[in-house]
């Protein structure tokens, strides 16, 4: 278990030119703590490599590596056999990529480099649209958004994205990955738990982790985590595991708050109805009442709501 008082304060994210309150980049501060020096980085063009490579500054101070857009898992994989043939001990290879970078144009490549086995920890941070090329949507938005391609306006019956997310880790489930997880960084203590047992994983593993925006989803930068917990409780966003070839929740909230406490604090659902709430409340019944049927309830000494 990792203790909060335990990590490093050695930072090896510092000095980056991120937007206020921007998770991609607490997130990736927090892993590089679990991980340390002896980590070997790679990140496509996203927000995180826009803020942290700009010449001749790197805010990051591990070896890194930024890659094709499409090629993260690629450049993973070519990284993880550089390590086993030089013999290389208590290594991570770490991919870093936002969620159109894995669930759109980069999952072929992670798919390849999963379904190869290779050691590696991948991580998508999930801002829930293409935030550093205008905040176009992907196939992580979610139903109701308003991004620059599903507008809310200026299109007749037009309410934002019109489908559900992708369920990332069902897919990684699928390719019976040695470890996945979802994770929320408004939830530390599970957070960095699952990056102790990701990257400790004797093959690839996989973490799916809600990263808010402030600036692509319109709320004030002092409540990233504050959004990110209310995802949570209201079961807009869910916490489980998959290792040893079974899955589980990890959190199961006692009572959901009414789903618009989440989404009536961002810009992004300001057009939202209270039918198109009930339309999100439904789906978010459904697939909870799905997940329970198959992985079961959280354990006592699990995360408790």
């Amino acid at each position: 278990m990792v203790k909060l008082h335990d990590l490093p304060e050695q930072e090896l994210l510092y000095g980056h030119k991120a937007c206020p309150g921007c998770a991609a980049t607490i997130i990736a501060r927090l892993i590089l703590k679990v991980t340390g020096e002896r980590t070997f980085l790679a990140y496509p063009a996203s927000c995180l490599s826009t803020v942290t490579s700009i010449y001749p500054q790197m805010a990051f101070s591990v070896p890194s590596f930024t890659s094709p857009f499409a090629a993260t898992g690629a450049v993973l994989s070519g990284m993880a056999a550089a390590v086993k043939a030089k013999k290389m001990q208590n290594v991570t290879v770490l991919g870093i990529a936002g969620d159109g970078g894995t669930a759109d144009i980069g999952l072929q490549s992670l798919s390849g480099a999963v379904e190869r086995g290779h050691k590696i920890l991948y991580v998508c941070y999930d801002n829930e649209a293409y935030m550093n090329t205008g905040i176009q949507r992907s196939s992580l938005t979610p139903f109701g958004a308003a991004t620059t391609t599903s507008p809310a306006v200026g299109c007749a019956g037009s309410i934002g994205e019109k489908k559900f997310k992708k369920n990332l880790f069902e897919i990684m489930m699928a390719h019976r990955i040695a470890y996945c997880a979802t994770a929320n960084p408004a939830y530390l203590p599970d957070f960095l738990n699952k990056v102790e047992k990701a990257k400790n994983t004797d093959g690839p593993s996989f973490l799916h982790v809600f990263a808010p925006c402030p600036t692509g989803w319109g709320f004030p930068s002092d409540q990233t985590l504050a959004i990110g917990r209310l995802a949570v409780e209201t079961g807009l966003w869910f916490l489980a595991e998959y290792e040893n070839g079974k899955a589980r929740l990890t959190m199961m909230p006692r009572q959901f708050k009414p789903v618009q406490a989440y989404l009536g604090g961002q810009k992004r659902f300001k057009h939202l109805t209270e039918q198109e709430w009930a339309i999100i409340a439904a789906q978010r019944d459904r697939e909870w009442a799905e997940m329970k049927d198959k992985w079961g309830r959280p354990s006592k000494n699990q995360v408790k709501g």
